[in-house]
């Protein structure tokens, strides 16, 4: 692995489809053990258990998933104390799980792409889905979550990762009902005297889209629910919030539920980008006032958002910061993921969207063209301005590619640290973990899972997020691989018995 100036020529593929397609192998087994391979040395002040949600099957008994997202989710955890780490993980016990494993075979359609073997036949008028649980994993009030963004969470043992159950936080929650893979945590809310509050929402879609917005104490109780009717199909996986806002991006696609009902398509393979319909951003009062409007929407230029960074407000201005795609790359019937061609398509690129709320208009500025995604910053300035970005990145300046690399960026300087793992490393979402007491915003390190392709592996890589130039501090080699994954979370808490 090695480290390069952004500004480095690049005259060739930083890397090969067939190294990156090691990535999407399932891995079937589940461990336990110290890790004892490691380069450098674990940062002495760092204490604390990472966890690491994604699809931890990408076939079922051989059987192929159409789409990566409809994999089984497997959680994964590091944990360090005393200088040590250890690795364990294990598959979310879903009913939908249970039962496959049993069967030895597909029994439910998926979401994004995955039909049953049989055809239309086997797939006409079956709409129920399979909670999957394999897109975050938070620790909060308590208490360890699954989460998938279609349905409620599953609750699991934070020592064991033994599943537990599903969560429905005292009946707030009504069986089957959504809880998003995406919620952000407001350090200290005003509204509840400065503590820690949970912000979180769901996603009821249909000819008008119902959103609700749930607020959680650090006791893991639901102390504010709102619900609110927007017109049209809504596709949303993440938002934003400020100490006022709750802020969405509604992209332009429309759902056509017939070739769906009729098991000709999965869900996923029915969405349409509209690329000649504008961006709509929902601005929603997290606290309204009396007689204040519920719900502002703003339009901006056609584009597609999975992820945001962050946002804060200015005056009467709400700045925010996203990965935009120029348009939604739609799941064609009968394509290999595999095979995905990265060259004809538009790569996620960073962007402001500086919101004026008081003429209602939306400018936005580019803020990075270099092909990225999963962005991470300091968690105690989420909905607050902030300085320091870090995020997955293309080894390559320009163009579409997978993610090789990490790059840190200086929102005010403008600086770029950057730090590849090209040409067989392939990363995952990064995280900042600030070091205790620490002061500055970039004090602390990066976690990364890398893999290696060389080795068909994955380590965990930690960076000195002050200083990228450093290197990797430590490189925790694991015994396997860890199927390329979504997000994660730490906690500061140790979860291993010693």
């Amino acid at each position: 692995m090695h480290l390069k100036s952004q500004e480095s020529p690049v005259t060739e593929k930083s890397y090969t489809r067939a190294d990156w397609q090691g990535g999407y192998q399932s891995l079937t087994q589940e461990f336990d053990y110290w890790i004892d391979d490691i380069e450098g040395q674990i940062p002495r002040e760092l204490q604390g258990t990472l966890f690491r949600n994604g699809p931890g099957l990408l076939d079922v008994n051989g059987q192929h998933l159409h789409h990566p997202f409809d994999g089984d989710g497997m959680i994964s955890k590091i944990t360090f104390t005393n200088d040590r780490a250890h690795f364990r993980n294990r598959f979310v016990r879903t009913s939908g799980y249970l039962a496959e494993q049993k069967a030895g075979k597909i029994l439910y359609r998926g979401t994004f792409g995955t039909q049953k073997p049989g055809g239309w036949l086997a797939n006409i008028f079956d709409f129920k889905l399979k909670n999957i649980a394999n897109t975050n994993v938070i620790y909060w009030g308590g208490k360890l979550l699954a989460l998938w963004e279609a349905a409620e969470p599953y609750r699991l043992d934070p020592y064991t990762l033994e599943t537990l159950g599903n969560e429905y936080f005292n009946g707030a929650l009504s069986a089957s009902e959504a809880f998003a893979a995406h919620p952000r945590l407001e350090n200290s809310c005003e509204q509840d005297g400065g503590k820690p509050c949970l912000v979180n929402f769901s996603i009821k879609p249909g000819l008008s889209t119902t959103i609700t917005i749930f607020e959680l104490n650090p006791a893991g109780e639901i102390v504010r629910q709102q619900a609110h009717q927007v017109p049209g199909f809504c596709f949303i996986h993440d938002f934003v919030i400020t100490p006022n806002y709750c802020i969405f991006f509604q992209n332009p696609v429309t759902f056509n539920p017939i070739p769906f009902a009729l098991g000709i398509r999965a869900a996923g393979e029915c969405i349409k980008f509209q690329q000649n319909q504008p961006t709509q951003i929902l601005i929603i009062p997290r606290f309204p006032k009396k007689g204040q409007e519920e719900i502002k929407i703003l339009e901006t230029q056609s584009g597609f958002v999975f992820h945001h960074v962050n946002a804060f407000e200015v005056g009467e201005e709400v700045l925010i910061d996203s990965i935009c795609y120029q348009y939604l790359p739609e799941v064609e019937p009968k394509s290999d993921f595999r095979e995905v061609d990265f060259e004809a398509s538009s790569p996620g690129q960073l962007w402001r969207f500086c919101l004026n709320l008081k003429d209602g208009t939306v400018r936005r500025e580019l803020i990075d063209s270099r092909c990225c995604e999963f962005p991470s910053i300091h968690p105690a300035n989420v909905g607050n301005s902030y300085r320091y970005l870090y995020i997955g990145a293309a080894d390559a300046e320009s163009g579409n590619a997978p993610l090789q690399a990490l790059l840190k960026i200086d929102l005010e300087s403008g600086e770029r640290q950057f730090w590849s793992a090209a040409p067989r490393g392939f990363v995952g979402e990064p995280i900042f973990v600030p070091r205790p007491d620490s002061e500055k915003e970039d004090d602390g390190w990066v976690f990364a899972l890398v893999y290696d392709a060389t080795h068909h592996r994955s380590d965990l890589v930690i960076l000195d997020a002050s200083d990228f130039s450093k290197g990797a501090i430590a490189r925790l080699h694991l015994k396997h691989h860890i199927p390329y994954g979504l997000h994660g979370s730490f906690t500061s808490e140790v979860f291993e018995e010693i």
